[in-house]
């Protein structure tokens, strides 16, 4: 594991087309070898886009894979899931900023080990709205085919990396 560090990160998701989405502030954590970690403790404040802020009740690490179509958030308990992947464009760095397009779809295992493929409607749905290019539908069904196998196998980051991570904000 690399050196924590107390620096401030932005993290910035917006859906095809550049609308914004999800984006918050976090702590970046540090870096091995499955991407960078950013934590979040409980009370970190967020929006959707422009609406109102949210407060997050339970503290979670995001993991920003260097060169994977996704990435991944770990909750502390007692939150119902346990590890929520957003299908996305690569995460680009830029500074103390993070960003990366979000594809619709997601993989969620709850904690008591059920796994779910989420949001196969809106994957349609904007394919046709915001005119997916063809690479980018095959990428994103191959990510979400990947994760939900790693994901319900526990295998690479899913299989407890997030944990010491985790530590640091909980």
């Amino acid at each position: 594991m690399s050196e924590v560090s107390a620096d401030g990160v932005r993290v910035v998701y917006r859906k095809y087309g550049g609308g914004l989405h999800w984006n918050h502030a976090g702590r970046l954590l540090g870096e091995d070898e499955h991407g960078v970690w950013v934590g979040c403790p409980a009370g970190t404040v967020a929006r959707r886009g422009h609406r109102p802020p949210v407060t997050w009740v339970h503290a979670f690490v995001g993991l920003f894979p260097r060169d994977a179509w996704w990435t991944a958030v770990f909750y502390a308990a007692p939150h119902e899931m346990e590890i929520y992947c957003d299908v996305t464009s690569v995460p680009r760095w830029h500074g103390d900023e993070v960003t990366m397009l979000d594809l619709d779809l997601d993989v969620i295992r709850f904690r008591d080990g059920r796994l779910h493929l989420d949001d196969e409607d809106e994957f349609a749905e904007h394919q046709v709205r915001y005119a997916y290019p063809d690479d980018v539908i095959s990428q994103a069904e191959l990510s979400a085919a990947w994760l939900m196998d790693a994901v319900g196998r526990a295998s690479g980051p899913f299989g407890g990396a997030h944990t010491p991570w985790l530590s640091l904000v909980t």
